[in-house]
This record gives C-alpha cells, structure tokens and sequence, in this order.
C-alpha cells in the first residue's frame, strides 16, 4: 500500500461537477492498494500518516536550520486537522518499461475498495475528521498545499 500525504490548507473532491467532499487545514491523502496488501500495512500506514510531526509549531528555528522559520513538530492529532482521503489506483502503475504505465501490479477493484475503506475506518478510530473521495470515479481533487510539504508512505 502507498499513501501519498499533501500538507494542505484546504483541499475538495468534485464528481460530476459537484462537490463531494472538502476540508480545511490537514492533510490529503491519496491511497494506492496492492494484492498483496492487509490489515498490518493499513494499521501501520494509519498511524504513521496521523503520528507524522509534519505541522509547524510557533517557535522560531536558527536561520541555519533547513526549516528555518518555523519546525515540523506536529502531528495531524496534534493540530486537530482534517484528512480527505482519496482512492488512487496510480500510485501503483508499473513504469518501469515503456511509455506507458501499466497496472498489473494495482489490487483488483473489490480488494482494493475494501482495504480502501479499513483504511479511512483506521483514521477515523484514530479520532481524526475523515472526508473522502468517491472510489472508482472520476475526481477533480483541488488542493492548496502547505509548504509544499508532499511523503510517500509506503509499506
């Protein structure tokens, strides 16, 4: 499983024109699922995509530091924000030949909407304000992010 986490100041998901779903300061995350993934990579990747310090605090740093203004030593628990969380079966495309990805490597769409949705469950168990995505459809996801401050999880 991959999570790609956004520090965001807000971000929206829209199907069809409409709007499905948007929050305010957090975090987006998209998920990719693999065949092989299961309960401990969404135990794992839920807390560390909710443990991550990766907000600033209000301390000024040396100007030295490679985040001078202000550190990352804050979590998503931390700041009480928000996750949207939206299905991105792209995070697992081959690109390793060709032009074109392949996506032989994704999970199935039943098992990947099943882990999917344990993983929104593991956020929301972890208390934090969870919005989603529509799996399976065709989003225009809007984001305004923070920094820019981008990870790739994966486990």
């Amino acid at each position: 499983m991959r999570v790609l986490l956004q520090r965001v100041t807000q971000a929206s998901v829209d199907v069809d024109g409409q709007r499905i779903a948007e929050i305010a300061t957090g975090l987006l995350a998209f998920v990719g699922v693999f065949p092989g993934d299961g309960e401990a990579e969404i135990k794992w990747l839920a807390d560390k995509a909710v443990g991550l310090r990766l907000f600033p605090d209000d301390v000024a740093r040396p100007a030295a530091s490679p985040t001078a203004s202000k550190g990352m030593n804050r979590s998503l628990q931390d700041i009480a924000g928000e996750m949207l969380v939206v299905s991105q079966f792209t995070l697992a495309a081959d690109t390793s030949k060709g032009r074109r990805p392949g996506f032989s490597t994704a999970a199935p769409p039943e098992l990947a909407e099943r882990l999917y949705e344990q993983f929104v469950q593991a956020i929301v168990d972890r208390g934090v304000k969870v919005k989603t995505g529509q799996f399976g459809a065709d989003m225009q996801v809007g984001l305004i992010n923070d920094g820019p401050v981008t990870f790739l999880l994966e486990r």
